[in-house]
């Protein structure tokens, strides 16, 4: 008896013996659905990952072999930190003005920026400030903040999807031309892409369907719920996000079969970049002051309520997400790497396609490593020829789960607040615009309930008293 209990304790002093380090790696890739579904899931925020590192690298002439391999990194890394599909995303608004403002931002401009506001995120994470915003804003305007950025990512979508995209001109230009109905990257293939996925993945959840008797067909009943539960846990696995991306690596060669002669093995050599205080001057006006906001509340505040939305109980630290994307870009945009947060967007759409834990961030690195180390800068070429529908497909699934958030306003005040703030941040394009009127409306209300009665009637007791004694002392 002693020896059966020495030997089942064995195993639970083996477990806590294990030392910090090991158990959360353990932990955070544990793999929690199919290993398929998280591959699949791997590459659902690459719809807005891809447009920006190509633009950029066009435009701003970028180091994308740079630029992957650090990606990759902060990838691998935050999968095992934070144990989520956490994303690892281009900072958009940095991005943004890069492109389309004259004169372009410089490479050195554009790391000034992303230093600039790596340094708040992290001194605002440090102080605690950060956790104190997290705490006190009111839930309908972060969702509000978060139905306008799914919105807009939708709304973008689409724009992929119609029009044909030149990334290296600005905004304005960039969508006049109606895409064809038939060819490589024509809206037969688009829409084919679009109604796989749909059909593969449904709405995004997981359905348990349960058995019901009912008098006279209960058996019936029963056999076709069985026959349904067997045909979605089918289609459930299927990799789908997956699948679609690999085809448009296809047909990037397929379309431009001379991009086989422009590989060039073998990545970039790394260099330190030389950033002077004009660069810094001009990256913080022009680069960190309209992303400050963004990062603040799309990056972390959005970010950590969306994960306990889609991960109830494991919502994430607001200090721990601010600090990460300090210290990822005060690390890598000294070297050239791409300006990076983490956005709802990309947390959204890598769920969306079946992410459930950090191994499928860590698979989406180990990709990007492969692919920064093996092909260098010359990937571009690849990126170059990638169909725009299918990024425009894979983008509206991820901007479409975004909004989805938005779902849990149910009183009648919340979606007043909510959809006041997601308008004035999308027609304004600020978030901070947003945020700003969201929170002032939502004080206005709260203000308009305020019950004065009792400050009313501590003012009249304390006059009454002052009177009394007035007359007892004349």
């Amino acid at each position: 008896m002693a020896e059966e209990s020495q030997h089942s304790t064995t195993p639970l002093l083996h477990r806590r013996s294990r030392p910090g380090w090991l158990r959360r790696l353990t932990t955070s890739l544990r793999l929690k659905t199919s290993i398929w579904s998280e591959l699949s899931g791997s590459v659902g925020d690459l719809g807005t990952y891809i447009p920006i590192v190509l633009a950029l690298t066009l435009v701003s002439h970028l180091d994308l072999s740079t630029t992957l391999i650090f990606t990759a990194l902060y990838n691998i890394a935050t999968g095992i930190l934070f144990g989520t599909p956490m994303p690892v995303q281009p900072m958009k608004s940095i991005a943004a003005v890069a492109v389309s403002e004259t004169p372009h931002l410089t490479v050195s401009q554009i790391a000034a920026a992303g230093i600039c506001t790596a340094g708040t995120l992290l001194f605002l994470g440090v102080t605690g400030l950060m956790s104190f915003f997290y705490r006190f804003i009111p839930l309908p305007v972060v969702r509000g903040v978060q139905l306008s950025q799914g919105l807009s990512f939708a709304f973008s979508a689409i724009k992929y999807i119609r029009y044909n995209q030149d990334f290296t001109k600005t905004t304005s230009t960039k969508t006049t031309d109606p895409r064809p109905w038939i060819g490589l990257d024509g809206l037969i293939l688009a829409f084919a892409c679009l109604l796989f996925l749909v059909f593969t993945t449904g709405d995004g959840g997981r359905r348990n369907l349960v058995e019901t008797d009912v008098i006279g067909s209960s058996r019936t009943i029963a056999t076709s719920q069985r026959r349904v539960e067997k045909r979605l846990r089918i289609l459930s696995a299927v990799p789908s996000a997956l699948i679609v991306f690999v085809l448009g690596l296809v047909l990037c060669f397929l379309r431009d079969p001379s991009i086989v002669n422009d590989i060039k093995f073998g990545p970039s050599r790394f260099h330190v970049l030389k950033i002077t205080w004009d660069d810094f001057k001009v990256g913080f006006i022009r680069g960190a002051v309209p992303q400050i906001p963004l990062s603040v509340l799309n990056s972390v505040i959005a970010v950590c309520k969306l994960s306990g939305d889609l991960f109830p109980g494991t919502e994430l630290s607001a200090t721990t997400v601010s600090v990460s994307v300090g210290v990822m870009n005060l690390v890598g945009c000294w070297f050239g790497a791409m300006p990076v947060c983490h956005g709802a967007g990309g947390l959204a759409g890598q769920y969306r396609f079946g992410g459930r834990s950090g191994l499928s961030v860590v698979f989406l690195g180990l990709g990007k490593l492969m692919l920064g180390l093996v092909f260098g800068n010359s990937f571009v070429r690849i990126l170059s020829a990638f169909p725009i529908g299918i990024l425009g497909v894979l983008l509206l699934f991820a901007g479409i789960e975004l909004a989805m958030a938005s779902r849990d306003m149910n009183s009648k005040e919340e979606s007043f607040v909510m959809l006041v703030c997601a308008a004035v941040s999308m027609t304004g394009s600020s978030a901070a615009l947003g945020f700003i009127c969201g929170i002032v409306l939502y004080l206005l209300l709260k203000l308009r309930e305020l019950d004065c009665s009792g400050f009313s009637f501590s003012k009249s007791v304390s006059k009454s008293s002052v009177e009394d004694e007035t007359v007892v002392n004349p």
